[in-house]
């Protein structure tokens, strides 16, 4: 079966060698790679690791760094790496709620190198307040117009803590998303519950292009999640994503497929979701 992975994370070999240097440079950046276990990878390591698993495409996505300047870096190594390997990787890129229009030259930089999404990005409460609106609707407006996806960390509001696991809730989330109807989002971590809220018919309307990827799923949430999920909103809005090198590609996949979800299921999951998503 064909198998898409809509979550992994690459670096440039810089970032991988020097780690401590950007430790240093970025919050998030050590909140999430500070301890020398947590894996780095390069291009080269991600597909060499796709070949392995039998993943076929997998989306290459940024973080949410808090310098314009971390972000062109980053989004530089991406741009090639999807050049290099056209195929096989789909880069997302990141941009910072950066006064003036330095956010909106990036995007629209990014999207000449063939980026297709924003991710992954980590919405905050700063982004409501009044004097960034116009610059939120203005990143929000260029993004719809060259059909960009935007993928959110999303955080559990209850529940144990972890590193990077911030506070985009669901409390956060849905005011951000149901403000832009006409762009297509993705709430990683399955939106920290979100996909629960969609029971409320207001909610389920707001949230009509919303989708929601399994990364991490197995330190989050008992592996049941996948057909409570599908039950609710249809197995349509899930996308298989691991947060690799968080969670290896086999394990998720032997997960999924151990599940006994009908085949139609397994496939919108595991590739036809994101198909759909990627105009792949």
């Amino acid at each position: 079966m064909k198998i898409i992975d809509f979550h992994t994370h690459i670096f440039p070999p810089g970032i991988k060698k020097d780690r401590d240097t950007y430790v240093k440079r970025d919050a998030l950046f050590a909140e999430l790679y500070s301890n020398p276990k947590a894996g780095i990878l390069t291009a080269e390591e991600l597909i060499e690791a796709m070949d392995s698993a039998g993943v076929s495409r997998a989306v290459a996505l940024n973080i949410n760094w808090l310098t314009m300047d971390l972000c062109r870096e980053t989004n530089d190594y991406i741009m090639d790496a999807i050049a290099r390997y056209p195929t096989r990787l789909t880069g997302f890129g990141a941009v910072t709620l950066s006064p003036g229009e330095a956010a909106l030259k990036e995007i629209e930089r990014c999207v000449k190198g063939g980026i297709r999404g924003l991710g992954e990005l980590r919405p905050t409460w700063k982004m409501l307040k009044n004097e960034n609106l116009k610059l939120l609707d203005d990143m929000s407006h260029l993004v719809a117009g060259h059909n960009l996806t935007i993928l959110f960390h999303a955080s559990e509001p209850v529940g144990h803590l972890y590193p990077g696991k911030g506070n985009a809730t669901p409390g956060l989330l849905y005011p951000v998303i149901s403000r832009y109807p006409g762009i297509t989002f993705v709430c990683a971590h399955w939106g920290g519950g979100l996909p629960f809220y969609e029971l409320m018919p207001e909610v389920s309307t707001a949230l009509k292009n919303t989708f929601f990827d399994t990364a991490a799923t197995r330190f989050l949430y008992k592996k049941e999640i996948f057909q409570h999920v599908a039950a609710l909103l249809g197995e349509g809005k899930i996308l298989f994503g691991t947060d690799y090198p968080v969670i290896s590609f086999e394990k998720l996949i032997s997960e999924i497929k151990g599940l006994n979800l009908p085949p139609p299921a397994m496939e919108s999951i595991f590739h036809g979701n994101a198909e759909k998503l990627l105009g792949i």
